[in-house]
């Protein structure tokens, strides 16, 4: 396991990663990071590790850069976990292009919050793709999401980052199945489309 025993690992992103821990389901949420984060205590019930849930629905990269120093700095985490870019696509496609990120904004967004984390805090980085449940890879929305799935590859290897190939995951999971069984909308994932995302980041983690 990459996680080392007394360490804090703090998960930023959108909707995603919120799922409520700020409402109903504090602190950790109701998805992807309660679950991780059970599983993880369940494995390895001695590494007394601290977790924190940062997500925030609606988030682009945008809103990311404005509370970086608050929610992903202040807190001096051992591991930064980033899944960020689902709404930057989206955005283009759901009536409101006014608020899409083009991808090179994205990109040196992402780049310049993260050499911020590393160079200010020391901080060891995970990173996840975004990513959009649906099989057909020349949809027009699965076709722009690939390309930010792939910057983020580019920018895990780039920064040493662990990278969670969450649309691998999902795209896995659809060759017997429809976007249906693990989300109404293919974005916001059933319990079971958060545990495929949570089972991607425990391969990554080797947990």
């Amino acid at each position: 396991m990459f996680f080392k025993d007394g360490q804090h690992i703090l998960l930023i992103g959108d909707s995603i990663t919120d799922c409520g821990r700020r409402e109903e389901n504090a602190p950790y949420g109701n998805g992807y990071v309660s679950l991780l984060r059970a599983f993880t205590t369940a494995r390895h019930p001695e590494a007394r590790l601290t977790w924190t849930n940062r997500g925030v629905s609606g988030n682009t990269t945008r809103h990311l850069a404005e509370r970086w120093e608050k929610d992903a700095l202040a807190p001096r985490p051992d591991w930064l976990s980033l899944m960020i870019g689902i709404n930057d696509v989206w955005r283009a496609f759901d009536g409101h292009p006014e608020n899409a990120v083009p991808l090179e904004e994205y990109i040196e967004t992402v780049r310049t919050l993260l050499r911020r984390a590393v160079e200010e805090t020391g901080c060891r980085l995970i990173l996840a793709d975004p990513y959009i449940i649906e099989p057909d890879l020349t949809e027009p929305q699965r076709a722009a999401s690939d390309t930010f799935a792939a910057a983020v590859a580019g920018i895990a290897e780039e920064f040493d980052a662990v990278h969670v190939p969450t649309q691998r995951a999902f795209d896995a999971a659809l060759a017997t199945t429809t976007p249906k069984d693990w989300a109404n909308d293919r974005i916001h994932p059933n319990l079971a489309g958060h545990a495929v995302i949570a089972e991607a980041f425990m391969k990554a983690l080797e947990i």
